[in-house]
């Protein structure tokens, strides 16, 4: 051991945690199944009564508000937010929404001006109660992975680790970097990783201690696009392994969606609506919630006796029609509408005003007769138009309506 970490916290690690050539190799063919055993022989190992608290109550937010300035706008008002143990919620929201805010009320590091804070039954904060952040057991993973640069990665997964002998400091360091695709990277330094290799380190040490919760702020932020989607997929499946609560923050629709098994939508400091992805998406609280959560093609509409709207373009079934002759917004995504021929049956006429070109689909912004805003339309495969050519649009599928007033 290197004598000038002797007398730090946690330090006494092995630098290189036990692994084999062999061992690599599964991990990288079966992910998923070699990670869940090592971390579960090495948790039964380490302190199996421990295991059952992470199956506590979960996390209930009530009431809670803050301001920064008297006087002024409160940043949170009256939030509730209630997330299942062992689900990871995604808190998503414009900037200025009380996201950060509500992150580091939960982590002990601001006082509320009212509401409850609770983590598996325990009042953490609320009124006469703020219990210290190093006594809330939650783990922290912040942006940008913030290691100790001094320090190996075998010793800042274990720097949180106390009251634990040698030997099961060493299986639970292992184990975590196990799990989370590093093995035998115990002996290197931070400055030596990659940044998504970082981030995979800094939720190690977040998950070491076994908290209750694992906070995450915007942990992702500093990866580049092609690397950001493979560490979202290792954490996900490293947080459902060991059955962690999360809260992850952020301010990436497509990060909250693909990521989150429930997605709590804060505006102007309250949960705008909290529900899964899918549920998110297809049936969105309002018209700004359906607008801020993905694309949306949003239409003024009436509705008849028949419980069918009509749109600028055209008749429109819908989800859930209201009991009598109504008003208001139809909610669609582009991905249900089609393009056609410019005089088909059923679709109306337009012109294309711009194309968007990703690779796997495109936005092709279509202007129709009697809608002041154009409409977007998702097409995958080869692009069937371009600017300035005459096209038809047709409705598939289903619409929301979000009725006037």
């Amino acid at each position: 051991m290197n004598k000038s970490h002797a007398n730090e916290p946690g330090t006494d690690v092995p630098d290189t945690p036990a692994s084999t050539t062999d061992e690599q190799h599964t991990i990288e063919q079966e992910p998923s199944q070699r990670r869940g055993d090592v971390l579960e022989a090495n948790e039964t190992h380490a302190n199996p009564a421990q295991s059952d608290d992470l199956h506590g109550n979960g996390l209930r937010v009530e009431g809670l508000t803050k301001s920064y300035t008297a006087g002024h706008e409160p940043v949170l008002r009256a939030l509730r937010l209630t997330v299942p143990a062992g689900a990871l919620a995604a808190v998503l929201g414009p900037s200025g929404g009380g996201k950060t805010t509500l992150l580091r009320i939960v982590a002990g590091f601001l006082r509320a001006d009212a509401g409850t804070v609770r983590l598996g039954g325990r009042t953490l904060a609320g009124p006469g109660v703020h219990v210290p952040p190093e006594r809330r057991r939650i783990g922290i993973v912040p942006q940008e992975g913030a290691l100790f640069p001094h320090l190996s990665v075998a010793r800042n997964v274990a720097f949180g680790l106390t009251g634990l002998t040698r030997g099961e400091r060493r299986r639970r360091t292992g184990g975590l970097l196990e799990l989370v695709g590093l093995a035998g990277y115990g002996d290197r330094m931070p400055h030596e990783l990659s940044g998504g290799q970082q981030q995979r380190v800094a939720l190690a040490r977040a998950l070491a201690p076994r908290p209750q919760l694992v906070l995450l702020d915007e942990p992702f932020n500093a990866l580049d696009s092609a690397l950001r989607a493979g560490v979202r997929a290792d954490v996900r499946a490293a947080l459902r392994a060991t059955g962690a609560t999360a809260l992850l923050v952020t301010h990436d629709q497509q990060e909250a969606l693909s990521t989150a098994d429930l997605v709590a939508v804060v505006r102007d400091g309250r949960v705008a609506q909290c529900a899964t992805p899918q549920d998110l998406y297809r049936r969105p609280a309002d018209p700004w919630v359906a607008g801020f959560v993905g694309d949306a093609v949003l239409l003024p509409a009436t509705v008849g006796g028949d419980g069918t709207a009509r749109t600028p373009l055209g008749a429109v079934p819908l989800a859930a029609a209201p009991d009598g002759p109504a008003t208001g917004t139809v909610l669609l995504r582009p991905e249900q509408l089609r393009l056609t021929a410019p005089a088909a049956e059923g679709a109306v006429r337009g012109t294309v005003t711009d194309v968007c070109f990703y690779g796997h689909d495109a936005m092709v912004t279509v202007a129709v007769e009697g809608h002041d805003a154009p409409v977007g339309v998702r097409v995958a495969g080869p692009l069937p138009v371009r600017p300035g050519e005459a096209t038809g649009v047709r409705v598939t599928g289903e619409a929301t309506l979000h009725p006037a007033g």
